[in-house]
């Protein structure tokens, strides 16, 4: 069983930048798009960014477009989210998890959810 650990998160300022990564053990990790999700308090998990197996395909949903930025290292099993220009409604906790393509991803997850990463962004 894949087991997903992200990490990076804390408290920032609006405008400010994060980077967020992801870790998955086992073998298969680089088989799969991988893709980030958050959740904010009283709401549901939302799409945020999708990287294609090889990395040279991105997806991303239109409200972080222009400033976050998805990146993989195959060889470190490990997904990365670069977030700037934040705003006090990019608040949530933050996951990632596998798909089977970039697009496909937004409703159909491969991997158990691991426990995420806080993002808090001040006004």
């Amino acid at each position: 069983q894949v087991q997903l650990v992200e990490s990076g998160g804390g408290l920032v300022q609006a405008g400010g930048s994060l980077r967020l990564s992801c870790a998955a053990s086992g073998r298969t990790f680089s088989s799969y798009a991988m893709g980030w999700f958050r959740q904010a308090p009283g709401k549901e998990r939302e799409f945020v960014a999708a990287i294609s197996w090889s990395g040279g395909i991105t997806y991303y949903a239109d409200s972080v477009k222009g400033r976050f930025t998805i990146s993989r290292d195959n060889t470190k099993n490990t997904v990365y989210l670069q977030m700037n220009s934040l705003k006090p409604e990019d608040t949530a906790v933050y996951y990632c998890n596998a798909g089977p393509s970039v697009k496909a991803i937004k409703v159909v997850t491969i991997w158990v959810w691991g426990q995420g990463t806080q993002v808090t962004v001040s006004s």
